[in-house]
């Protein structure tokens, strides 16, 4: 398996441009929040129990485990925001289905077009994902990683991958 830093390097080779970074930081957390939400209909008790188990809880819950076996206190913390994330989820699929639905495949597309504004128009490369589908699950920790390596957390992990892609820039070629 690899590590946090493979990944988080190979995921950063495809994000130097500080604009694209900036647009990942509003569309991927966009882009969770309507899989948490799309994804919270249906819901299915567990068992006897009152305990309700929908799509996002079992996509969330593979992620984390995944994310924690990756690194432990940055999977801890994808946790939260997963529980975060699906908690808001399950509250509007409780709403109208207008509601759930508008508000869900918004943010969805909304995310997306983040993306692309980003890759297209600042780093002028493909997004991860098309070349390795689990830069799907990576995007989201990485931008976890580089909202805490502003706040100066693990700054050995951020030289790291700087090492060996580089440091972000601002990219000036012109647009595609």
């Amino acid at each position: 398996m690899r590590t946090l830093t493979d990944h988080l390097t190979q995921y950063a080779a495809y994000h130097r441009d500080s604009r694209n970074i900036a647009t990942h930081f509003v569309g991927i957390p966009m882009i969770v929040l309507a899989l948490a939400v799309l994804l919270s209909r249906p819901s299915i008790a567990l068992g006897a129990s009152a305990l309700m188990v929908s799509p996002a809880w079992l996509l969330f819950g593979a992620a984390t485990v995944y994310y924690i076996a990756l690194d432990v206190p940055l999977g801890l913390m994808m946790a939260v925001v997963s529980a975060v994330c699906v908690g808001f989820g399950e509250w509007l699929a409780a709403q109208g289905t207008l509601a759930w639905a508008a508000t869900g495949i918004g943010l969805f597309v909304t995310g997306w077009a983040f993306q692309f504004v980003g890759h297209v128009a600042y780093e002028h490369r493909k997004p991860a994902f098309v070349d390795d589908v689990i830069g799907l699950a990576i995007g989201p920790l990485f931008v976890l990683a580089e909202a805490l390596f502003g706040i100066g957390w693990r700054p050995a992990l951020r030289e790291s991958i700087d090492a060996q892609v580089g440091p972000t820039r601002i990219n000036r070629r012109a647009t595609l």
